[in-house]
Formats: C-alpha cells, structure tokens, sequence
C-alpha cells in the first residue's frame, strides 16, 4: 500500500514488490487509497503483468489517502478483520512518517508483520540516505528556478521561490545550491531578516542585477513567503519582488532513474526481509547499501542537513 503525500517512483516501488513477491511464489494483494482501504477492505490481486508499464508514471497506481479512522483502535480493527477475511500475512507500507507510525501501531496492537518503505519528496526520514522521489523533485525544482531566472535576469527582479519542506530545508539547499540561489532559506538555520536584507545588498554592491532566493515552506525567518518578500520590497530599493510558489508540481513527474532503481532496491528488499521472519522494520539505503531502521526509530529519529553543503552554499553566494 502507498499512504500519505504521493511521490515520484512509488510506482517503481510497487513494482518491484509485486514482482519480488512472484519471484519467491507469493501471493501479493495491493491495497487501494493507503488507510482507508485497508479498512474498506478495497483490495485487488497483483501478479508481475499487472504492473507492467509502470516503472516510469508517476504518482501511484493504488492511490493515497490519510485516514482519521485507522488513528482510532475502532478503525484499525476493521482493519485488521479485512485483513483476516482476505488472508494477508504481512504488510508493506510506502510512505513517510504517518504511514510507519500507522504500521508501527498497527504491528504492536494485532502482531501484523510490516516493513516500511520510504516514499517522500522531503527526504526527511531518519535511517536512509534518500528517500523515493527526493532526486526526481530535486530536479523538478532546479529545472523550475532555471527558467525563473531568465525571467529575473530580464526584469533586474528578485525572486523568492517557495518549495517543499515543511520541516526539512533538503530540498531548498540542495536546489538552491544546484540552481545557484543568492540565498537558501530553510527551518533548521534562523538567516533573520536583517542578514537576510545585508546579504542581498551586498549581492546588489557587487553587481548583480538580479537575484533568486530559494525558501523552504517551514522557514520562519517571515511568517510566510509574501510577508518576507513585501518586506525586503520595503526596505531594498533597486528591484522589483516577486514570489513563485512551486507547490504540488513538485510531487509530480517522471520518476528520475536514480528514483527508478531505489525503489526497485527498497521494494525486492522489504519482501525478502519478511520471508527472513523480520518485521516492524524500514528499509533505506545509507553509502549505497541496504540498511533496516525500526519503524519507531526511523520516525522519531532526526535526519541532519549537511552542514558541509550549507558552507558551500554560503561561499557560493559571494
């Protein structure tokens, strides 16, 4: 089952375990809308053919939802008896943070084997190097802010460009960095206003004419986007402001290769972890190999941000 936000390569993950499952002679039943499916009991058979000519679409095939029912013990007991009634004996979650503490519950209330996948643009999950559809967003981003830049180099504008990351600035400083933003705004470093407003005038006295600011959505250094770009409008003479919002666009898209093979990994992984008798578990992947995380760890557990990138990201900017 897919649950929680969608991202890029969640098909590839299916895929794969569907065809890992037939490979080992398994039964293997997708489950439609995360959750809430499980608990509707909308289930369908899944054979290797079934999943062909989905390694490159994006999105999810089984679609996802959150459900406010599975967070109730009534819920998840409909849950479990759908699961019963159809004859599952273990479960792979795809997904992100809600998605494992779902299946973590869920494990330690009926003993249901899990292994969680992580499938989250953010890249905001502890025990994994990348997350599915973190590459294939970063790319959506940079080719995004590439061509916002001719548009600000045209006009002498500056440009803040709001992208994903609630609680996680992955996205913005690596974007930004790839991209060549002036500045990188994101939650874990507080930049200030002031900073903020020195950094683009000593950009300004140094002669360029035009400027993009890349902000992760969790930024506090203003209370929104277009707080922060009517003050610095305010208090910089010189260019005119403007704000591009990326939002779910960089949800979408063709799955990058790197995403495509992850997920292949991930999924052939987390069905034969469940053969081995393992559970309550999250595959990742860290230097390039397969890592298991328990679930309550990886959800609890903090995924830094690359202190090394954002040095390089300041010696950039000059």
């Amino acid at each position: 089952m897919t649950s929680g936000g969608d991202a890029p390569g969640m098909n590839a993950a299916i895929r794969a375990v569907v065809r890992a499952c037939a490979y080992h002679q398994l039964d293997c039943v997708g489950i439609y809308r995360g959750y809430e499916g499980l608990i509707a009991g909308d289930f369908i058979s899944l054979d290797a053919r079934k999943v062909r000519n989905i390694v490159n679409r994006g999105g999810t095939i089984l679609q996802s939802a959150r459900s406010k029912e599975f967070m109730t013990k009534k819920g998840r007991a409909k849950a479990y008896e759908q699961l019963r009634k159809a004859g599952v004996d273990a479960l792979v979650l795809i997904g992100g943070d809600g998605t494992f503490t779902g299946g973590m519950v869920f494990h330690k209330e009926y003993q249901v084997p899990c292994i969680g996948i992580p499938g989250t643009i953010d890249n905001d999950i502890f025990g994994t190097n990348y997350t599915i559809g973190y590459d294939t967003a970063l790319n959506t981003v940079v080719a995004a802010i590439d061509k916002i830049r001719d548009t600000a180099s045209s006009h002498n504008r500056l440009f803040f460009v709001e992208v994903m990351g609630r609680d996680a600035g992955f996205i913005a400083l690596n974007a930004g960095v790839g991209a060549g933003a002036e500045e990188i705004l994101i939650p874990e470093e507080d930049l200030g206003l002031e900073r903020l407003l020195e950094s683009l005038k000593r950009s300004k006295r140094s002669g360029k004419s035009s400027s993009i600011v890349v902000v992760a959505e969790g930024d506090k250094t203003g209370k929104n986007v277009f707080e922060l770009a009517d003050y610095v409008e305010t208090n910089l003479s010189g260019y005119e402001v403007r704000v591009s919002v990326l939002g779910h666009m960089q949800r979408g898209g063709t799955p990058s290769c790197f995403d495509r093979v992850l997920a292949s990994r991930l999924g052939v992984s987390a069905v034969e972890l469940l053969l081995a008798g393992k559970t309550n578990l999250m595959v990742g992947i860290i230097n390039d190999q397969i890592h298991t995380t328990n679930l309550e760890k990886a959800v609890k557990g903090h995924h830094n941000i690359d202190k090394g990138l954002l040095r390089v990201s300041d010696i950039m900017s000059i």
